[in-house]
């Protein structure tokens, strides 16, 4: 992928994620939270974007395009992930942790999650 992805590009990435299949420009629309109230215009403009990044691939399908992500949501999470890390944490995990826990933003559920995941790290 060429470039980053913004926020609003993110939301029409997620809709081609979610439908696991090729869509047409007014079928992403139709995914779109209705909170953007965004035009078809609008939702091709992210397309058309997300396709010269080399994040969405697209064929003619007669007078229309299909669209279907070019990369697999798990590699954009992971590669956004690392660079959060990177960029505000030094490369460290643990003060992002230890920042998240200081604003009660982990649950018991969390917390449990991390420790289970800590616990196959040291086998």
């Amino acid at each position: 992928m060429d470039k980053r992805i913004s926020e609003a590009e993110l939301e029409v990435m997620e809709a081609l994620w979610s439908a696991g299949r090729q869509l047409t420009a007014i079928e992403v629309a139709d995914k779109i939270p209705t909170k953007r109230d965004w035009s078809l215009p609008t939702v091709k403009t992210m397309l058309s974007r997300l396709v010269t990044k080399g994040a969405v691939d697209h064929e003619r399908d007669g007078r229309r395009f299909l669209y279907s992500a070019a990369i697999q949501r798990d590699a954009y999470v992971g590669g956004e992930s690392r660079r959060l890390v990177d960029r505000l944490f030094g490369g460290r995990l643990s003060p992002l942790v230890a920042r998240l826990a200081e604003e009660d933003a982990l649950d018991a559920d969390d917390i449990a999650d991390i420790e289970k995941l800590l616990q196959g790290l040291k086998k």
